[in-house]
């Protein structure tokens, strides 16, 4: 009984300590999911010590809360607890790209529960034995030699720094992975090497990216074995065999794998086999390794095995170094979030915002704040002038005296009228002319047109107050979805160049970076709906206080022209 309870405790137990957090004095996590079931790359055997590219992106990595250089980074195996070993090839945080390589210990076959897990953002950090490594450090154990083509100076060199080309070769920097190798015909040559002899009929692998300019060159070349493009197809020769497969797209990146075994050598292209001939007997393989011979193009990650790898390996690795995304996901996380939790939505894309998206929101936010003010301050000016008016034309239409409205308190009690204000403007020129005193004949026309034409004026004045500052909110509604779609359109083409330049393409790198560029947009539509409804309605309310006006002073010219105008 005392067992089964003790079953039940630690199956409950599991769920949280699968999402157990390493370390506290991390806060931030990119969780990196491979998935090798029917639905992303399929897998039909367990996979062991392969190394693994890991893209790190403004869509899936905190740069501002991590170190500079990266090296608070840490790398952890799926349970969480185990550190892996790990190389960063690069490491930008200025233009928020990096790749690292982890050797994972083993990839289950059928399942979407591969995962490994990067921490970051630990400041008091101190050096792990881990990583950042070497490229030696992840190599498995059938690598003979790696070439990253990753070298400041551009001389290549392999995992171990030993075997080494040359004379330096041209690079560009954002290549497939990383940087990449650029050549214009002339070769990448590395000397004859003990570790690069291979007996015959030993097992030996060559794996390449490749994308050619032309299509023509030798890939490979070492003693009998050649692996060239002819006419854009993909030939392979080995003392007196040959084989030939299809197509190598010029300008496009291409895996190339050459697999050689007992009695066997066959050719893949982009993780599919695609040719396959017998060898009896197959040559032993020694002296220099020439690459790119006579090759116009890109080369990337070289890799020279003395074991044959499988068809599984192959079409993982393919998937892996291409960033799959049916393989490979990616999700970030901070500790003490919801998605560690779990984070909210909106905390993650304000995480991805870019610097220039940080520039159209702030801009905006003023905008939101002018437009906010305006509407109050309009909105009560508004109304205290409404309800002024509607006191003095009550008093004006109840009263006989045209000349004698409001007394002495009448700039008091209409103080906030306009048209008490334009009121006062007709009784100045009616004064002026001494209307009302018994010794003045009455108004003529043009006298009457006169006083009219003044208070007009002042009418036109008071619109001129009513209407001030609503020209900023029709700023706000045309300006602020324009600037909001001008963030959008500049954060959407940032983010595409960070993935195209990191050469992630799954989808959960993308859409990070993406929804956070849709909020320069719902910012600008923020600021835009709320001054739209604003303004309406306060050009509904001027209109009416305008009308109001036009009404008045054809009603107080009438009355003064009935009382004192000429007969």
């Amino acid at each position: 009984m005392k067992i089964a309870k003790s079953l039940t405790l630690v199956l409950l137990l599991l769920p949280t300590l699968a999402f157990a957090w390493w370390s506290k004095d991390w806060v931030q996590r990119t969780t990196v999911t491979l998935n090798t079931s029917t639905a992303g790359v399929a897998l039909d055997a367990t996979l062991t010590g392969v190394a693994i590219p890991v893209r790190l992106h403004s869509g899936n990595f905190d740069f501002v809360g991590a170190r500079p250089d990266g090296s608070d980074l840490r790398v952890m195996a799926g349970d969480d607890k185990t550190p892996l070993k790990f190389w960063i090839e690069r490491f930008d945080s200025v233009n928020e790209l990096a790749v690292l390589w982890v050797q994972v210990p083993s990839v289950l076959p059928g399942t979407d529960k591969n995962t490994i897990y990067v921490y970051a953002g630990n400041d008091k950090a101190v050096p792990d034995a881990n990583g950042p490594g070497t490229p030696a450090a992840v190599a498995d154990a059938g690598t003979i030699a790696a070439f990253h083509f990753s070298e400041k100076d551009g001389i290549a060199a392999d995992q171990t720094g030993l075997i080494k080309a040359a004379t330096a070769t041209a690079v560009e920097v954002n290549g497939l992975i990383g940087q990449s190798a650029r050549l214009a015909g002339t070769p990448i040559i590395l000397p004859s090497n003990d570790k690069l002899k291979f007996a015959a009929a030993a097992p030996l692998s060559v794996s390449l990216w490749v994308r050619p300019d032309a299509s023509t060159g030798t890939l490979y070349a070492q003693g009998p074995l050649q692996l060239a493009l002819v006419a854009g197809k993909l030939t392979a020769k080995l003392g007196t065999v040959s084989a030939t497969s299809g197509d190598v797209t010029p300008a496009t990146w291409s895996q190339v794998v050459l697999t050689i075994e007992p009695g066997k050598l066959a050719l893949y292209v982009n993780g599919v086999p695609a040719s396959q001939v017998l060898l009896s007997p197959a040559p032993a393989i020694d002296g220099e390794i020439r690459v790119g011979e006579g090759y116009q193009g890109l080369i990337d990650e070289l890799d020279i095995s003395n074991v044959t790898r499988t068809p599984a390996w192959i079409t993982f690795m393919y998937a892996a170094q291409s960033a799959d995304a049916k393989l490979i996901a990616t999700k970030t996380e901070n500790s003490g979030s919801e998605s560690s939790g779990g984070g909210s939505y909106f905390g993650i894309l304000f995480k991805s915002l870019t610097p220039d998206a940080w520039v159209i929101i702030g801009i905006l936010g003023v905008m939101f704040m002018i437009a906010v003010v305006v509407m109050i301050s309009k909105s009560l000016y508004v109304r205290r002038t409404d309800n002024a008016n509607r006191l003095f034309l009550q008093q004006f239409r109840d009263t006989l005296d045209v000349l004698n409205i409001g007394g002495e308190k009448g700039a008091e009690q209409f103080g906030d009228s306009s048209i008490y204000r334009l009121y006062r403007s007709g009784l100045q020129q009616l004064t002026k002319r001494k209307v009302g005193q018994a010794d003045r004949p009455a108004l003529s026309g043009p006298s009457m047109d006169a006083v009219k034409a003044s208070i007009d004026a002042d009418s036109v004045r008071e619109g001129y107050a009513l209407n001030s500052q609503m020209v900023l909110l029709t700023i706000a509604i045309a300006g602020g979805p324009f600037l909001g779609l001008l963030g959008t359109v500049v954060g959407v083409m940032i983010t595409f160049a960070s993935i195209a330049a990191a050469g992630d393409v799954n989808v959960n790198a993308i859409a990070p970076g993406i929804a956070a560029a849709l909020l320069a947009t719902v910012a600008g539509l923020s600021v835009a709906i709320p001054s739209l409804f604003g303004y309406n309605y306060l050009a509904s309310r001027i209109k009416t206080i305008s009308s109001d006006m036009q009404i008045f002073v054809d009603e107080f010219v009438t009355r003064v022209a009935e009382t004192y105008g000429a007969p």
